[in-house]
């Protein structure tokens, strides 16, 4: 299963190692060297784990996940990096909001194998919005009780959509979620969108895709 994944670790030579591995597994990835930027990015975008380093300039790993908790909507799950490896420290990690934790040095293998664990983890549940339903195992997605049926491009902007809300999504958030970083030349998008607000919104009274005009989209809970 592909990632998107965000690393905040100031160690370059890890970050980079890091980086060959994630590419070669065919999983995306984003880099931060300081906490500051590291929030920045994981609030404004829909990652599926997040690996932190505990030691950071400017505010540390501690503090980046408690910012976290509090102002990202949706559950991201963190995997903490640190070189501590004291029952205290992990308990402090834990109680910062960390979902895991691996202690450097550390096997890549290990690692990746976590990212994967933490981000099935989080995937399993069932997301619901208002009347939406969401369950990401099935890949299924209904509406009041009514299954909707999506194209592949369709529901992957819906589940976004719907692990972002109630923060709108940019467009270029959008598109990095079909595309990554190679976006069609052409306008897919607003063809997508289209589809998109032809199935969710087009059998109900009250539509729950918005356009943000200027800035992108979100959903809007029907209940």
């Amino acid at each position: 299963m592909p990632l998107n994944i965000l690393v905040v670790e100031d160690n370059a030579l890890l970050a980079r190692n890091l980086a060959d591995a994630f590419d070669r597994l065919g999983h995306a990835a984003d880099f931060a060297a300081n906490g500051e930027h590291g929030l920045a990015l994981a609030l404004e975008h829909p990652y599926d784990v997040l690996v932190l380093d505990l030691a950071l300039p400017g505010i540390d790993g501690l503090e980046v996940c408690r910012q976290l908790r509090a102002r990202l909507p949706r559950r991201l799950p963190v995997l903490m990096l640190t070189a501590r490896d004291t029952l205290q420290d992990k308990l402090h990690g834990f109680d910062a909001g960390a979902d895991d934790y691996l202690v450097k040095p550390f096997a890549m293998e290990e690692l990746l194998a976590r990212c994967q664990a933490l981000a099935m983890r989080h995937r399993d549940a069932a997301l619901a919005v208002g009347s939406l339903r969401i369950d990401r195992r099935a890949q299924t997605v209904s509406r009041a009780g009514q299954a909707l049926r999506l194209q592949p491009a369709a529901y992957q902007l819906l589940l976004a959509l719907a692990e972002a809300h109630p923060r709108v999504m940019t467009r270029s958030e959008l598109s990095q979620v079909l595309w990554r970083d190679e976006p069609p030349d052409s306008d897919a998008l607003r063809s997508h969108m289209y589809v998109l607000r032809q199935a969710l919104d087009k059998p109900f009274a009250q539509p729950m895709l918005l356009t943000v005009h200027g800035v992108g989209f979100r959903l809007d809970a029907d209940v």
